[in-house]
């Protein structure tokens, strides 16, 4: 069939073939992963949970989402797993749904010091119903946890949530759990302690990164599309006692992860997207072999080999450096022009990543200081630090370009320099083809 939409799908493959992604929040899935998603699953409603559906002829379906339940529990040392959730930020609210009530007080971090929309950004629903007080990163680009203790004792929150879409270091979850103990011996109620790992949890399932639930937490909510390699989706695991979703249970952390069933389904979503689901566990029984550890200390050793290349070329990081997979550059401060004709240029050669805000901008979400970048997806490929090096010498030849043109107009007067660097970026990528291709 001559489609224009397989006309266009075709155009993306040559797109993703011939470029590098950069943005650290995308990634490539395998040829198993794609065929699951383009199964017969798409045709089954499945409302419910395996053994306990609203339509019959749900047997085939029960057996493929209790694999990717067992498998997720496996990967994550987790007593429960939901699989269900469409996207992490239906992940996320139906955690808030499980145990807080409308007006509760989440503590998370700040959209600007690189927390999330989700995580209590105004322009968000969450936002109207909780009521959200984010804490911030000091200057070496770590979490604030003087801080942070300091409202959580003040405010008491319900929730204390440590989950990032622009953070470069390490969370000491073991200190947060503390933070969280004494709220609770203060103020006499339990305090759900979640961690969005929608970033590192491919790094924690391959064992460079530590798991917040062997620290204290009771819940973890990630998308499965970033570094666990998976289908765009979301998930939930939890530690605690694991009850019967049809059944009311008692308000208490031993239940939230019936609880968060009940929040999922029918609190927050309907029908689950079976195909997607096939595709998780297909993901997840990949993220369990011995290969995906290498892979995943691949990703952190080619972040941090690109972050010292980038530092001695004369860009400006956040923090410093990296300690996962994720680089915030502030190329403002390092040659003068905002992360958006930066992208823009960067875009031309066949460089992708994304302008993004800093913790020290003032309301410049659309002119930002600073762009993201991550190595998840040029390290599934098969690029090492060889080609980091090569990565970094580009970025800063496109820099140049921008420090002199300033204006995104004015870049057509760079086109011949743009298209040569663009021409050595599509040698190197079709050097390393895109799984599934």
């Amino acid at each position: 069939m001559n489609d224009e939409v397989f006309e266009i799908i075709k155009q993306e493959e040559k797109r993703q073939s011939e470029g590098l992604e950069l943005i650290p929040s995308e990634n490539y899935v395998s040829a198993n992963v794609l065929q699951a998603m383009g199964s017969v699953l798409t045709n089954k409603y499945s409302e419910g949970y395996p053994g306990k559906r609203y339509y019959g002829g749900n047997e085939n379906v029960d057996q493929i989402e209790t694999l990717a339940i067992e498998r997720a529990k496996q990967l994550f040392n987790a007593d429960h797993a939901n699989v269900q959730p469409h996207s992490g930020a239906n992940a996320n609210e139906a955690v808030y749904f499980a145990w807080c009530k409308p007006g509760d007080t989440i503590l998370a971090m700040s959209l600007p010091a690189g927390g999330h929309l989700t995580h209590g950004s105004p322009v968000t629903r969450s936002a109207k119903i909780y009521n959200f007080i984010g804490y911030g990163v000091t200057a070496s680009g770590d979490i604030d946890y003087d801080e942070l203790e300091k409202l959580a004792l003040d405010n008491e929150p319900s929730l204390i949530l440590v989950g990032y879409s622009a953070f470069m270091k390490i969370p000491d979850f073991g200190r947060v759990k503390s933070i969280a103990d004494k709220v609770s011996q203060q103020s006499g109620h339990e305090v759900l302690l979640m961690a969005d790992m929608a970033h590192v949890a491919g790094l924690i399932a391959g064992k460079v990164h530590p798991n917040p639930l062997d620290h204290g937490f009771q819940v973890m909510t990630s998308t499965t599309h970033k570094t666990l390699r998976g289908p765009r989706g979301g998930l939930i695991i939890s530690k605690g006692k694991v009850g019967n979703p049809l059944k009311k249970c008692e308000h208490k952390l031993e239940n939230i992860p019936t609880l968060i069933d009940r929040a999922v389904f029918p609190g927050t979503q309907g029908g689950p997207l079976e195909h997607i689901i096939a595709a998780k566990a297909v993901a997840f029984q990949e993220d369990l072999q011995p290969e995906f550890r290498d892979y995943a200390a691949r990703i952190i050793k080619n972040a941090q080999t690109l972050a010292n290349e980038l530092r001695d070329l004369g860009f400006e990081l956040q923090g410093g450096g990296t300690d996962n997979h994720l680089l915030l550059v502030n190329v403002k401060s390092s040659f003068g022009f905002d992360g958006k004709i930066y992208e823009k240029a960067l875009d031309l050669v066949g460089l992708t990543l994304n302008a993004n805000a800093l913790p020290t901008d003032k309301g410049g979400a659309f002119r930002p200081s600073g762009v993201r970048l991550g190595t998840p997806a040029i390290t599934t490929r098969g690029l090492g630090e060889a080609e980091m090096k090569q990565i970094a010498n580009w970025m800063k030849r496109v820099a140049d370009i921008c420090a002199e043109s300033q204006e995104e107009s004015a870049l057509d007067n760079y086109n011949e320099e743009l298209a040569t660097i663009r021409d050595e970026v599509r040698e190197l990528a079709l050097a390393f083809p895109v799984p599934g291709i």
